[in-house]
């Protein structure tokens, strides 16, 4: 199955039951306490997953890095804004680019909500992104998001982290995002999404903890774990079997277009050219 890393929410299609078994209260009760013993499995695995995820190794950020942020230049380190946990989003917004993908905002809407407990909770979160500020602001006011968002214009942050990609990368046909080897993604698709986590000790050394790409973010996304328990589940059943089929910005629901396998909305209603890598995500 071919992968859409653009919008990093893939997924092998689940076919849903058009005829549903009507059972009794009896028999829903049995099926229902079966499949819990399933559920606590994974919830388990999870937290499993979760304490061997604390348990990775850390590596020292050596290099500094600057990004422009709505006060003024702001180094890597003000970003943690007096906490000492930093998640960043990698947002797929590229310099020439006037509105950001439709999976990185569907993504983004997750985030306003749950900030006020975070924040109190030791943990900061940024979005990055490498369209210059004024027009990341524009589309923030536009959107209605209250998150920090910073221009990486001019610095290596996007490359050193593999979500952005210089054109003679792309140009030899292979770029290394999510832990290896992507091959035939299009010149033009200078930038992918993913997230990354940094810590920040007390004599002010910034450690990067971890970083999650391709579908690594879903955990994040809020609408899709709703998704995952309604009758109907995530039922993307467009030509690129994931978000692209029905997700639009929110701001967009109402009008005619269509979302490409980049992420970027058409307000017409031809369809979007292929340009899938070849990779499934996981």
């Amino acid at each position: 199955m071919s992968t859409n890393v653009s919008t990093g929410f893939k997924h092998k299609t689940i076919e849903t039951n058009p005829a549903p078994r009507i059972v009794s209260p009896e028999e829903w009760l049995a099926a229902r306490t079966k499949f819990l013993e399933k559920e606590k499995q994974f919830t388990h695995l999870r937290d499993e997953l979760s304490r061997e995820r604390m348990e990775l190794p850390w590596e020292k950020v050596e290099k500094e890095y600057y990004f422009d942020g709505p006060d003024g230049e702001v180094s890597l380190a003000d970003l943690f804004d007096g906490r000492s946990q930093l998640i960043i989003q990698h947002f797929m917004f590229g310099p020439h680019e006037k509105e950001g993908c439709v999976g990185c905002s569907f993504a983004a809407d997750s985030i306003d909500g749950v900030l006020p407990h975070l924040e109190h909770h030791d943990v900061s979160v940024v979005v990055v992104a490498r369209a210059p500020l004024p027009v990341l602001e524009a589309y923030k006011k536009r959107m209605g998001w209250h998150f920090k968002w910073v221009s990486s214009a001019g610095s290596d942050f996007n490359y050193d982290y593999h979500v952005s990609f210089r054109k003679e990368e792309l140009e030899k046909g292979k770029v290394f995002y999510n832990y290896g080897i992507v091959e035939g993604l299009p010149t033009h698709l200078e930038d992918l999404q993913g997230m990354s986590v940094f810590y920040k000790d007390a004599d002010g050394n910034i450690y990067h903890t971890y970083s999650t790409y391709g579908r690594g973010g879903e955990l994040q996304l809020t609408a899709y774990n709703y998704l995952d328990i309604a009758p109907l589940g995530r039922n993307e059943r467009g030509e690129n079997g994931d978000l692209t089929s029905w997700v639009r910005h929110h701001d967009k629901y109402d009008e005619k277009g269509h979302v490409d396998n980049t992420g970027k909305y058409h307000k017409d209603n031809t369809p979007g050219s292929c340009c899938s890598s070849g990779e499934e995500a996981s």
